[in-house]
């Protein structure tokens, strides 16, 4: 799919890419929900799918945070206070924990509500509020939405994809789980 460059596109692209993860989540066994066996964000980690959900939320959440604190006047500390670009493995880690008391359904049922609020969010922008000015350096609202939402869940969906047939290689889940 092309880069979404109007507001349409981008909506589109997040119900795509989102419901294809949610497909793909819905095939991994409960009983894997907490064990850590997928590579992590940082070099040499290994998070759980759990983890890799509350990243998607951390995410989504800190674009929702941006456009609130823009709204209000305020400087946004991009990516995070405290947090640099060069960061973002130290960044995630904050995102998992962040998460780390809510449940499999509990993510779900976070991660859908977070989906939800970036879609009010678009909806209530034109196309050259999206994309007609630079919003964050050279990037526009609608690419940093993007960046931080649709790119994000398709990403995770390979990631789950890649996890799924290393465990299966290795005898860790059952081929029809697949």
């Amino acid at each position: 799919m092309a880069v979404p460059t109007t507001k349409a596109a981008l909506l589109a692209e997040i119900h795509q890419s989102f419901t294809l993860l949610q497909k793909e989540l819905s095939t991994v066994p409960p009983g894997k929900m907490l064990e850590k066996s997928m590579d992590g964000h940082a070099k040499g980690t290994l998070i759980s799918i759990n983890n890799l959900i509350a990243y998607l939320i951390g995410w989504g959440e800190l674009v929702l945070k941006w456009h609130s604190m823009r709204q209000k006047g305020q400087v946004v500390d991009f990516p995070e206070t405290g947090y640099k670009w060069n960061e973002l493995g130290r960044l995630a880690g904050k995102f998992y924990k962040d998460y780390e008391d809510l449940d499999y359904p509990q993510l779900i049922q976070r991660l859908a509500s977070t989906v939800s609020l970036l879609e009010t969010l678009i909806s209530r922008h034109t196309d050259q509020e999206l994309y007609g000015e630079g919003w964050y350096g050279k990037w526009t609202m609608g690419r940093m939405i993007q960046f931080n939402s649709s790119s994000p869940y398709k990403n995770a969906r390979g990631r789950l994809r890649k996890w799924k047939k290393q465990q299966a290689e290795s005898g860790n889940l059952e081929v029809g789980s697949l």
